[in-house]
């Protein structure tokens, strides 16, 4: 099955296709530094086929190629960047918090 997956910047997601049919979503929402990931979406007759990971995977990897940092909220997301290392380093970093009660 041969996925392809592009940045939808108006609908403020990543999608993923087979055979021009929308097999699944990943929604996002942009600052100037970030990329956060708030809900992937795989339509039911699609799963199980490995829409999801490739959506991640494929997202991830057109976030590679700017300036943004990843700041996975979506479970899904987030669970699959636990499992693959080699994305560590997109994931926001976020310093300490210095508030005081």
């Amino acid at each position: 099955m041969d996925i392809k997956v592009e940045d939808v910047p108006a609908q403020h997601r990543f999608e993923a296709r087979v055979d021009g049919a929308l097999a699944g979503f990943a929604e996002y929402m942009t600052t100037d530094t970030l990329i956060v990931f708030t809900h992937t979406e795989v339509d039911p007759s699609f799963e199980g086929k490995g829409v999801g990971g490739t959506l991640v995977r494929g997202a991830l990897d057109l976030v590679r190629t700017g300036e943004h940092k990843v700041l996975p909220l979506c479970p899904f997301v987030k669970a699959w960047i636990g499992k693959h290392p080699d994305y560590f380093d997109l994931v926001y970093d976020a310093p300490p918090s210095k508030v005081t009660d």
